[in-house]
C-alpha cells in the first residue's frame, strides 16, 4: 500500500540534502546538520530536515523517519532510519541510552572552578509567552524530570570555555538549561543566555554519535567543528579539539 502523495522537491533542495550527508547505507543517513535548519516544521519554519528526507523517498512514497532531534540552532551529527525496522532499532539505542552523544559548546559567564563534573539537576518544562523551555526544578516540583550530562572544560579563559559535554538522559534543551543554571549560559542563545549580543549563532554543536547500527555493530559518526565556532574560540582565546 502506497503512502500519500509526498510534495515535490526543486533540485537544489536534493542537492543540498545529499551535500549534508556524513554517512549512507540501505538502512540508516547520517547528517551534519548546520545551525539553522530546523529538524521539523511547524509554527514559521519554512523548510527542515523532514522535509529535505523526501529526496530520499522510495518509489512507494516512503520517506526515511526521524529517530532522534537536534535543537534548530545546533549543529551537528543527527542520523535517521531509512526502514521501519531502522527505525525501531535506532529508537531503542536512544531510549535505552545505549546511543553516547558527544556535543560541543561555547559558554560564558561564573565558570565552575573545576574541569569536569556531573550537572544532575531535574528539569521542568514550563511555558513563557507560548514558548516552552526547561528549568532546574526544585525538590518535589510536580512534572520534573530527571536529567544528566556529564561535562568536562577543555579550554577556558577569563569567564569563556569550551565544554565537552555527554547527556546521559535526553531532555530538551538539557544541556542549554544544565549551562544557564550552572551560571554560565552557551553563546548566542537567544532563549537561555544572551542571544545574538554574544554570537551570531547557538555555539552547540553535536560533534559524534554512537551508535549500534542494524546489523552492523556500534559505530561512531563525527562531525567537523563549523567555522564559526573556530573563528569565535580564536577571538576567546579558547582552544578547540582537532
Amino acid at each position: 500500500m502506497r503512502n500519500r502523495p509526498l510534495p515535490d522537491i526543486s533540485a537544489e533542495d536534493r542537492a543540498y540534502a545529499h551535500s549534508l550527508i556524513i554517512y549512507e547505507d540501505s538502512e540508516v543517513i547520517v547528517f551534519d546538520k548546520p545551525s539553522g535548519l530546523a529538524v521539523q516544521g511547524g509554527g514559521g519554519v519554512s523548510q527542515s530536515l523532514d522535509n529535505l528526507l523526501v529526496a530520499f523517498a522510495k518509489s512507494n512514497g516512503k520517506k526515511p523517519r526521524l529517530v532522534h532531534r537536534l535543537d534548530r540552532g545546533t549543529s551537528g551529527v543527527i542520523i535517521v532510519a531509512r526502514t521501519k525496522p531502522a527505525a525501531a532499532s535506532l529508537s531503542d539505542e536512544f531510549a535505552s541510552r545505549h546511543a553516547r552523544k558527544t556535543y560541543l559548546a561555547i559558554a560564558s559567564g561564573r565558570l565552575p572552578e573545576r574541569d569536569a563534573g556531573v550537572f544532575d539537576q531535574p528539569l521542568v518544562k514550563v511555558e513563557e509567552g507560548g514558548r516552552p523551555r526547561m528549568l532546574i526544578a526544585k525538590p518535589g516540583r510536580k512534572g520534573s524530570q530527571e536529567a544528566v550530562t556529564h561535562w568536562r572544560i577543555l579550554s577556558r579563559q577569563g569567564e569563556h570555555a569550551v565544554f565537552e559535554l555527554k547527556p546521559e538522559t535526553g531532555r530538551m534543551h538539557q544541556i542549554r538549561a544544565h549551562l544557564m543554571g550552572a551560571g554560565c549560559p552557551i553563546l548566542g542563545d537567544h532563549l537561555y543566555g544572551s542571544g545574538a549580543r554574544s554570537a551570531d549563532r547557538l555555539m552547540l554543536h553535536a560533534r559524534s554519535l554512537e551508535i549500534a547500527l542494524p546489523d552492523q555493530g556500534r559505530q561512531i559518526f563525527s562531525a567537523p567543528v563549523p567555522t564559526a565556532f573556530t573563528e569565535l574560540a580564536g577571538r576567546l582565546g579558547l582552544q578547540l579539539p582537532e
